[in-house]
């Protein structure tokens, strides 16, 4: 944000070596930059073959600065998540090459998961990224890719003006770029792999004049691609708009996006690891590498499925549905005023709107839903005895044990269940097929203010934060009629064409956030700067339902869905921190932190109070719960040196330290969804399993040859474990035992996890970058190697590592002689050795099974982009 340059006077041009993408000379610069909106690199897109790299200290917290020029070498059009997956300490992993999927984007950062970090867009809280998300968007939906003048990635802890109530690690800040000073028009096609087809276009109006600069831009993005393994077309509509008023009074600031996405989704596969001894049948073997839909073969899918709906019992948990899709809209807005008070005295006011309308659909096998949709759809399910009503998968099918149980009431035979069965079927359109959606609705509003005062050795900044969120999820179930199958496809919103047959329940949410912050940036003298301060986290929130479930449409429930308020009050997180100039090629810094997550106020899933089994457990959190917390430890060396001929280097190693405190868990009732297995759902028992301690150090160098060649390296080693073990029978507060049984089975209902490390994050990664420039050519080759991840709590399953590489290869044309202000022709190509493995893991069992999805196959993609 503009409003915290004073507090960023620090900046040291070498932090993790010119990071993400190994820029050349200009990186040698130790010129303090502006940093938020007025920093240089925010003048995209004329700015865009300029390949330097600002990396900014922020003090005590190291954090790297990547420019949209860096950004766009990885792809056009790749998200801001994806674009610093090169850093030290960060994994971000999905199964489309732009890192836009939101189903399967996993990020970790020092050992926390993505819903543990902040995430901001021009100082505008995003909320925590979960999928199904009820406090924000993606960094990708706020801004469209080419629009962003640079992303700052603190891997440590966030900046304590940072807006967000789930940074218990580190933030990512993304920054839209200003408009030019000059009239201009941009524009790029880009053509590739899977019919790929994206084109930006952007018109800057330049300095119009009238007192000041007063300047915007309009621009629209349009993506669409057929998916890599199944016949689905991923992408949608963009529009960003952007106006700046600056003049001595002050700077004023307009912003406007809307993001219409429609994302058809693939599965994940369920694999299964037997316990030691033990053996797997030949359906838990089944585990194809890929589990592509049906749709758009209608009928072949119902000669996939039997005339019951029930999938193929040969292929148990990794059946496949006919189509999977998330459609999402958003319109975010923010108003911004800087005020230049004095000389030494700014104050930044922000107000803004976020309004999402979306909807997750899954449409799939009946049986596999029949557990849901028996409760609703059958007139005698009530007066059935409860042995004798249909099991997951087994529509029309008669129960063993409703078959053992002598004749009376609420006992049926076979015939009767068939025709029970066929009666379902009908019930849902005759295809043998069901719908299920969960649909989403987020306004949300806020205010953003910091007063900033240089009062020469002293540097102080007061600022807060505040939003109201009123949201709602809704889970409902369509028919898919026989009929009429172009009702249900992954471009439309079942709802949009016709009536549920049911609305499964209905959540409310109303939430509000008060964040405030105090900081103090002291020159002691000349080498030393010390910087301390403290936060506020207070949040409001209250939850209930509407609709409330059917008794035996959601396992694990047996009453209704739990409803009331939770306030979570924590006035003091304090920071502090220093850094030492030795000379100035040398520095030392360190930073404590203390963080607090909020509990998640999502009403249509687990991993918050609201979607426990019971009101006791809910209750049990609101009295006597505490949210997730955790202290930071960080200390680095970071140095800056140039040598004769053009030679230089940039090199910083990092030591971290993390006591994470009161770690919830969701141990899901019926393990499953869309990740793999049934998509019935179930809610879930939110345990505390006590804590983690996360060891770490990353080390960094680009070693410069003048602007012709650098290379860029990475070493993170992460060492995140819990504590102690957790006994799975925990219905609330309760789950960590204290003990340390060791092994890898589950003894008692006690899950060995204490010593275990957290699953789905590396010990191991290293990130190489190498890039040459040759008059108006420009190479770059990227290297990714991830280490074997853990699959589940007690780590008797793994995914290996793997080593991906990508290339980069762009060349300026002549731009003059086509009368253009640029030209320029770029070839990327994502895993160059069409490497095959594990992408995204999806871990919620304590042993034996886990779900993943696998990595996208080698693409190209050729970009044209002019400017005129």
């Amino acid at each position: 944000m503009t409003v915290r340059h004073t507090l960023r006077a620090t900046v040291c041009a070498a932090v993790l070596a010119t990071a993400a993408m190994a820029a050349p000379a200009q990186a040698q610069d130790r010129t303090p930059p502006a940093t938020g909106e007025n920093a240089p690199e925010n003048n995209a897109p004329e700015n865009a073959g300029d390949s330097s790299i600002l990396v900014v200290a922020k003090q005590t917290r190291s954090a790297t600065a990547i420019p949209a020029s860096e950004i766009q070498k990885i792809l056009p059009g790749v998200s801001p998540l994806k674009a610093i997956q090169t850093l030290p300490g960060v994994l971000y992993v999905t199964a489309d090459p732009w890192g836009n999927n939101e189903q399967n984007a996993q990020i970790f950062i020092h050992g926390f998961a993505g819903n543990q970090l902040g995430y901001t867009m021009d100082g505008i809280p995003l909320g925590d990224q979960s999928y199904g998300n009820y406090n924000g968007l993606s960094p990708q939906r706020a801004v469209i890719s080419e629009n962003v003048g640079r992303v700052v990635v603190a891997t440590g802890a966030g900046d304590l003006a940072t807006a967000s109530n789930s940074n218990l690690g580190g933030t990512v800040e993304t920054y839209s770029s200003d408009p030019t000073q000059m009239f201009g028009v941009t524009a790029n096609q880009t053509a590739g792999s899977y019919n790929t087809s994206r084109t930006f276009l952007r018109l800057d109006t330049g300095n119009l004049g009238g007192g000041g600069t007063n300047a915007g831009y309009l621009s629209v993005a349009r993506q669409k691609a057929k998916a890599w393994d199944f016949n689905g077309w991923q992408g949608g509509w963009q529009a960003n708009a952007k106006f700046v008023h600056d003049d001595a009074v002050g700077k004023l600031t307009l912003y406007f996006d809307y993001n219409d996405m429609t994302q058809p989704n693939e599965d994940a596969t369920v694999f299964f690891k037997p316990s030691a001894g033990g053996t797997a049948t030949p359906v838990q073997l089944y585990t194809p590498y890929t589990k592509p839909f049906f749709y758009s073969d209608f009928n072949g899918y119902r000669s996939y499925i039997n005339a019951l709906g029930n999938s193929p019992a040969a292929q148990g948990g990794n059946y496949r549905n006919y189509y999977s899709d998330a459609q999402r809209t958003d319109y975010l807005t923010y108003a911004r005023y800087d005020a230049r008070i004095a000389d030494n005295v700014t104050l930044s006011n922000t107000i803004y709107f976020h309004h999402n309308d979306g909807a997750g659909v899954v449409a799939g096998p009946l049986g596999q839903s029949i557990t849901t949709a028996q409760p609703y759809l059958d007139p005698g399910y009530a007066s059935l005895d409860f042995r004798c009503r249909f099991g997951a998968n087994g529509n029309g099918v008669l129960p063993a044990a409703c078959a053992a149980l002598p004749a009376g009431p609420g006992v049926i035979n076979a015939a009767q269940a068939a025709a029970r069965g066929a009666a379902l079927v009908a019930a849902t359109g005759g295809s043998g097929l069901i719908t299920r959606t969960t649909e989403y609705r987020i306004d949300r509003g806020g205010a953003i203010t910091a007063l900033n005062m240089d009062l020469g050795d002293h540097q102080i900044e007061l600022g807060g934060w505040f939003e109201h969120n009123s949201t709602t999820q809704w889970r409902r179930w369509y028919a898919v009629p026989a009929g009429n199958p172009g009702l249900s496809t992954p471009y439309i919103r079942p709802l949009e064409v016709m009536q549920p047959l049911f609305t499964q329940y209905q959540g409310e949410a109303r939430i509000n956030q008060l964040q405030l912050h105090v900081q103090d940036t002291w020159r002691v003298f000349e080498p030393l700067l010390v910087q301390f301060g403290f936060k506020t986290s207070a949040q409001w929130a209250n939850g209930w339902y509407p609709v409330q479930p059917r008794l035996g449409s959601l396992s694990g429930l047996t009453g209704g869905l739990p409803e009331g308020k939770i306030n979570t009050l924590k006035w003091f997180l304090p920071a502090v921190g220093a850094t030492w100039d030795f000379n100035g090629h040398e520095e030392v810094y360190f930073n404590v932190q203390k963080n607090l997550r909020q509990y998640q106020a999502y009403l249509a899933g687990g991993g918050g109070p609201w979607f426990t089994g019971s009101q006791t457990a809910f209750n049990a959190f609101a009295n006597d719960g505490k949210p997730e917390s955790s202290w930071t430890y960080e200390a680095g060396l970071r140095t800056h040196r140039t040598f004769g001929g053009g030679i230089g280097l940039d090199a910083q190693i990092n030591y971290y330290r993390v006591d994470f405190s009161d770690r919830l868990l969701a141990i899901s009732t019926n393990p499953g969804g869309i990740a793999g297995g049934q998509i019935a759902g179930g809610t879930s028992i939110l345990v505390n399993v006590g804590d983690v301690r996360t060891n770490g150090v990353d080390a960094a160098f680009t070693l410069r040859f003048g602007r012709t060649f650098s290379f860029y390296n990475a070493t993170s080693y992460n060492l995140s474990k819990y504590r102690s073990d957790y006994t799975s029978a925990a219905t609330g507060i309760g789950g960590a035992t204290n003990s340390c049984i060791g092994g890898f089975l589950v003894v008692g209902g006690v899950v060995p996890t204490c010593g275990k490390q957290l699953p789905g994050t590396p010990k191991w990664m290293n990130k190489s970058v190498a890039t040459l420039n040759v008059g108006p050519v420009e190479a770059q080759l990227v290297g990714d190697y991830v280490g074997k991840r853990f699959a589940t709590y007690s780590n008797d399953a793994s995914v290996g590592s793997y080593f991906l590489t990508s290339l980069s290869v762009g060349v300026d044309l002549p731009a003059e002689m086509l009368g253009m202000k640029k030209a320029k022709l770029s070839l990327n190509i994502t895993n160059l050795g069409d490497i095959k493995g594990v992408s995204t893991l999806s871990v919620g069992s304590a042993t034996n099974n886990y779900s993943a999805y696998p990595i996208p196959p080698r693409q190209w993609f050729l970009t044209y982009s002019a400017g005129f």
